[in-house]
């Protein structure tokens, strides 16, 4: 390293370490730090002075030791590998880790992202002669039995393909050779780097038209997310944010989900890295780690790191996206990301804005969330890819007026608001259908591709919706007089609300048919309690007492047809007929 590349540390305050001595030095360089070689970023430079947070633990360090300067910013490696990883929040490979240092790593570990031991089968797509440019696609290699990896060409390379070759490589090797027009030559390799805080170049984007569906009834149906789009899911302590993240991870149609444990107590992270390995993916029916990639960074690591995996999830993540992917990154959470952001602002002296965080709160976040959409790939052949984001927030106390749930619905298009009292009466998924929204509603008809049933169920949602709107109102008044004095029409509009809530909205997760629901089984079950919602008010108006019909034996088969298997939905539709049958019959003893 050049003399002026290395410096000395002055002062260590947690996870912030200032250097002097840091001449030529840019922003966002990483560092190593102290005779350990502690991982860094430089955060601030005041001449030749760096303050730099330091992503490991820097408890022992002291003034005198060196700094120095990698000239690089901190990036990841992209290539085949990269599923079925297990990262922490600098991309440092945990299972590869736990084999060479056992359960407890060491400080300064210098491990790739990427191992260079494993030989990948590589299958070029392009010929020799062939003209390349940044993103085309020159070979595949099947990573897994669900992930076809595309290797691209690196951006900033272009030229002619003089030499590819298909066969066995590591990641380091060199699978093909281009030649520019000045005549140099650049050997192109499986993986590439790329700068963690740079959003990595696309073509243009796209409208989010498509439904992200998730298999949630209450998102799909009422709060749709699109592939692309952006959801916010905030919650008090215990209303089941992790739950609902691990749900959409399991279930939700995308390619590839990259869940990023940010900041996050180490149980619900052990929960995460024991089930994906155990669950299967619904489509086909191979262990779903197959098409993820997990970042565990758990509350226990260095606030540092947090903001560092965040990064490195939508790093990754835009990087299938660029394939042609559909992408799912879950960020669960970024409160701790913030509270990261906090504590680095003070330790840093800044001037703090609301709640002590720092000022650029709104825009960090904002940055973050903007890596999303549906986009045009840069590259041949053409291809179009989407990366949706759905972020957890843990505001204290539940408080729904926090920074950070603030800054954060200023940019998410769907926000789920999980309610402390729909999760104590044991609802699942406890989303608050009064306060919660999606920008995204137009596009769920486009979930069918019969128009007339999208288009019905449209119009079954704004029933439905209004149904428990309705229910909202008419408690007030029952708490005040009683359900006696409502008519039967309101009666009824309370006890179709009810059915609604606990027939359709809830759900159980552990429970292998009710876990997960197509838009075809959505559809027929909101279709079956709106149907009989409206043949009870046919019943009503020719006299019917509402005491009867709520007895009638169908209502059990409504409650259960949550139950019903995928491939049993004609059941659904069978108990349509049945609501008809017994009701005529409750008005032929009526008569009679």
């Amino acid at each position: 390293m050049s003399e002026g590349k290395q410096g000395k540390i002055v002062k260590v305050a947690g996870p912030v370490v200032v250097a002097d001595g840091m001449t030529g030095a840019r922003m966002y360089d990483v560092v190593r730090v102290g005779d350990m070689n502690l991982i860094g970023e430089i955060v601030e430079l005041r001449g030749d002075r760096a303050s730099i947070q330091v992503y490991e633990e820097t408890t022992g360090m002291g003034p005198g030791e060196p700094v120095v300067d990698t000239e690089a910013p901190l990036s990841v490696e992209l290539g085949p590998g990269l599923i079925e990883s297990i990262y922490d929040g600098i991309q440092r490979p945990l299972n590869t880790l736990v084999d060479m240092e056992g359960e407890f790593m060491s400080r300064g570990s210098e491990t790739p992202g990427l191992g260079r031991d494993k030989k990948w089968h590589f299958k070029p797509i392009v010929s020799n002669g062939s003209k390349v440019s940044p993103g085309d696609i020159i070979g595949e290699v099947q990573e897994t039995s669900l992930m076809l990896h595309k290797i691209m060409v690196p951006p900033a390379v272009a030229g002619t393909i003089q030499k590819i070759a298909e066969g066995d490589f590591t990641v380091a090797d060199t699978v093909a050779v281009c030649v520019g027009k000045d005549g140099a030559e650049t050997a192109l390799q499986m993986m590439q780097k790329w700068p963690v805080r740079s959003a990595r170049d696309i073509k243009r984007r796209l409208a989010p038209t498509r439904v992200l569906v998730t298999g949630q009834r209450v998102i799909d149906t009422f709060f749709p997310i699109t592939k692309g789009g952006t959801a916010c899911v905030p919650g008090p302590f215990g209303t089941g944010k992790t739950v609902v993240q691990h749900q959409l991870a399991k279930w939700v149609d995308a390619d590839v989900v990259v869940y990023v444990g940010c900041g996050e107590r180490g149980n619900e992270m052990t929960d995460v890295l024991t089930e994906f390995p155990k669950l299967k993916d619904p489509r086909s029916g191979e262990p779903l780690m197959r098409r993820s990639v997990l970042i565990a960074n758990t509350s226990n690591m260095p606030v540092a790191a947090r903001e560092a995996s965040v990064y490195t999830g939508i790093t990754i993540a835009e990087y299938f996206r660029d394939m042609g992917y559909t992408v799912a990154l879950m960020a669960d959470s970024t409160s701790r990301w913030a509270e990261a952001m906090r504590e680095i602002s003070t330790r840093l002296e800044e001037m703090p804005a609301e709640e002590g965080y720092p000022a650029y709160l709104a825009a960090r976040i904002a940055a973050f969330y903007e890596r999303a959409g549906r986009v045009e790939c840069t590259g041949l052949p053409e291809r179009e890819g989407a990366l949706a984001i759905i972020g957890a927030v843990s505001p204290p106390g539940g408080d729904l007026s926090d920074s950070v749930v603030q800054a954060t619905l200023h940019v998410v298009k769907v926000f789920w608001s999980l309610k402390g009292e729909l999760a104590y009466q044991r609802h699942f998924p406890a989303i608050d259908w009064l306060t919660s929204y999606s920008f995204y509603k137009q596009y769920l008809r486009g979930c069918f591709e019969d128009k007339e049933q999208g288009d019905q169920m449209e119009r079954m949602t704004v029933e439905a919706m209004g149904l428990l709107e309705q229910e909202a109102e008419l408690i007030e008044i029952v708490r005040l007089v009683g359900a006696e004095a409502l008519s039967p029409e309101d009666r009824l509009a309370l006890e179709t609300a009810r059915s609604i809530r606990e027939d359709f909205l809830h759900q159980n997760a552990f429970h292998k048919v009710d876990t997960y629901t197509s838009m075809e089984k959505q559809y027929e079950m909101l279709k079956m309690v709106l149907h009989f919602h409206k043949q009870s008010l046919e019943a009503i108006a020719a006299g019917l007492d509402t005491a009867e019909i709520f007895k009638l034996a169908v209502r059990e088969e409504i409650a259960r047809a949550k139950y019903i298997p995928e491939t049993e939905i004609d059941k659904i539709r069978q108990i349509r007929t049945t609501i008809e049958e017994q009701i005529k019959q409750l008005q032929g003893t009526a008569v009679g």
